[in-house]
């Protein structure tokens, strides 16, 4: 007996967060590619051995909540073989002196020439045609620079000062450093202290709540609380 046609699928809204946490990328020499990685300065998070035929090795880089993990019979893949690994920063010019100060081999800072899609060069978002120095406008997503580890796998720093709309998660609220989170605390009491000023000046036993309120919807565009 046949089955009736499906009609078109809408496919529901994710209601479990779903979190990319780990990639996984392909090396020959295990030692060799921890003592790469740590010269970057990123966070070893583990080193797990079970005896001579599986090892794991887990670094995660600064600010990021996704991390890396490599080791001995871990994947599969040819050393080497994953390319365009990206490393999303604020300022690539600081970011690349970091890194080369901590001996690591980088391109100078590029973009794609401006309307090229297919060139000689590396593939990478915007482009395959590298143009010399950073985006002359500055435009965020369009400055890259780019090194490889030991085994030839592939990263690129991209710069992103400002994210395209509906890239951020407006149920998200994260800081930078304890010095942003002090500085929106700072201004979540100075609108609470007006808000209780509104209020008659009754002490308002509910000020986490509204600070809460108030320091998310700071940072996502939203109304804040009145």
């Amino acid at each position: 007996m046949m089955q009736p046609e499906a009609g078109p699928l809408t496919p529901p809204s994710p209601q479990s967060p779903f979190k990319l946490e780990i990639v996984v990328i392909p090396v020959s020499d295990v030692d060799r590619a921890k003592d790469f990685y740590s010269r970057l300065g990123w966070r070893l998070d583990a080193d797990y051995a079970s005896g001579d035929d599986f090892r794991v090795i887990q670094f995660t880089p600064p600010g990021s909540g996704c991390s890396v993990i490599f080791g001995k019979n871990v994947t599969a893949a040819a050393p080497g073989s994953t390319q365009g690994l990206y490393l999303i920063v604020s300022d690539i010019a600081a970011a690349r002196d970091e890194l080369l100060a901590r001996g690591v081999k980088l391109s100078e800072v590029f973009h794609d020439a401006a309307g090229v899609y297919a060139g000689p060069d590396e593939p990478y978002l915007f482009g395959r045609l590298r143009a010399s120095g950073p985006d002359p406008e500055h435009r965020s997503y369009r400055s890259f620079a780019s090194f490889r580890d030991p085994d030839g796998n592939g990263w690129l720093l991209q710069e992103l000062t400002t994210r395209l709309p509906g890239r951020i998660d407006s149920a998200t609220t994260n800081f930078a450093s304890a010095k942003d989170l002090a500085s929106a605390l700072r201004r979540a009491g100075a609108a609470h202290g007006e808000h209780e000023k509104r209020t008659g000046g009754q002490r308002d036993e509910n000020w986490p709540d509204w600070y809460a309120e108030y320091m998310v919807s700071e940072q996502s565009g939203a109304e804040p609380p009145q």
